[in-house]
């Protein structure tokens, strides 16, 4: 059984949200930016919506200790909800998640604007080779 936790918090100048998801041991996060503070109806839209969704980055897996879960109290859940709400902010190992995340796209970007770079340079050599030949043609 997959547990599913988007928290939402304020980190300037910017709200976001922040997407647990942990099944069997293994904690993926994901990162949304929602720009202004939410609604609660566009809170709903994306859980709705884009939370089933898979995501476009590449995912980052982080093993945890499974927790046993033995039926609890109603009172006491419900004073842990009510806990859960007054502590805001991402657990230490989604944190961890999105750093890895994060450093893995930026290790792609370096990849892709490294080769965009050398192709340009390329590009400008054959066209200089090409001008040097038309000149020592005398055209």
């Amino acid at each position: 059984m997959a547990a599913i936790v988007l928290t939402v918090y304020f980190e300037d100048p910017f709200w976001v949200g922040v997407v647990e998801q942990q099944d069997q041991g293994i904690l993926q996060a994901a990162r949304h930016v929602f720009g202004a503070e939410p609604g609660p109806a566009e809170v709903m839209e994306f859980v709705l919506k884009q939370l089933g969704r898979p995501t476009a980055q590449p995912a980052i897996m982080l093993a945890v200790d499974q927790v046993v879960q033995r039926p609890t109290n109603p009172k006491r859940a419900a004073r842990a909800a009510a806990q859960a709400l007054a502590t805001r902010g991402t657990s230490t190992q989604s944190q961890e998640v999105l750093r890895l995340q994060l450093e893995q796209n930026k290790q792609i970007c370096k990849q892709h604007s490294k080769a965009t770079r050398e192709a340009e340079a390329d590009y400008k050599r054959q066209i200089k080779i090409q001008k040097a030949k038309a000149r020592h043609r005398g055209h």
